[in-house]
């Protein structure tokens, strides 16, 4: 994969002026990025029309945190795919671990989600990953690719062709522990083995992202992987020097 995402959650983050400081800080430094990076902020729903606005001009594509798997109706509190598209949304997290572990998401919903993203037009980022209890039972391979064989049973393997993948260790978000990069490399190796069993040409094209405590200092080496195609940053995505340090990681 040539192509580098590096990808920033900002979870519940954010305030008009904070979203204005971050963003038009983030504009000034990412046309020094190489172009084989592509740089895409997720900020909190209620921000993603200020967002718009500020990206208009900006080689920085838009994501969100959530979508509801409904098209329209009486579903209180929801927001459509089709409202994120409005917004100039190109990329959607599916299946986040806060998601499946918070708020009860199962391999069901985030599959139905994962399909309302693509039928209005935009991306979904696959997020797996494995617990530390999983890890230390030896199960993390097959939690990861269950979670990805999911959405393959449900939808198909081609499927993925119009996806991204993000490798997340439950244990590593925001807990500043990172895999070694030997072993975020082993998982991303096998998730896309797993892929290529199925489909060889949907594996190779497939980005995959490594998430978990990512930052600027850690990028680098974990870039370096043949496997690893970009990074789902969270708490660092919040400062833009520490962001775009991690961008200029991507592209070295």
């Amino acid at each position: 994969m040539s192509t580098m995402m590096v990808a920033g959650n900002w979870k519940m983050n954010a305030s008009t002026a904070t979203t204005a400081d971050l963003i038009d800080s983030l504009v000034a430094g990412a046309g020094q990025l190489s172009a084989n990076v592509e740089m895409v902020v997720f900020p909190p729903l209620p921000y993603l029309a200020q967002a718009q606005q500020l990206l208009q001009h900006a080689n920085i594509a838009l994501g969100a945190q959530n979508v509801s798997d409904k098209a329209q109706g009486a579903y209180t509190g929801e927001v459509s795919a089709a409202m994120l598209k409005d917004f100039g949304v190109r990329y959607v997290l599916v299946g986040h671990s806060e998601r499946r572990s918070l708020y009860g998401e199962n391999d069901t919903l985030v599959a139905a989600k994962f399909q309302a993203v693509q039928a209005a037009g935009m991306v979904p980022v696959l997020c797996i990953g494995e617990t530390l209890a999983q890890r230390e039972q030896g199960a993390t391979l097959s939690v990861v690719n269950g979670q990805v064989q999911a959405v393959i049973d449900a939808l198909g393997v081609d499927a993925l062709a119009a996806a991204v993948l993000a490798y997340e260790p439950v244990w590593a978000i925001g807990t500043g522990l990172t895999a070694s990069p030997e072993q975020a490399q082993a998982v991303h190796q096998a998730i896309r083995a797993h892929v290529a069993a199925q489909n060889a040409v949907v594996a190779e094209g497939m980005q995959i992202l490594y998430g978990g405590s990512v930052s600027g200092a850690t990028a680098p080496e974990l870039f370096a992987q043949a496997d690893i195609d970009g990074g789902l940053v969270g708490g660092a995505s919040l400062d833009a020097q520490s962001f775009l340090a991690i961008g200029q990681a991507a592209q070295s």
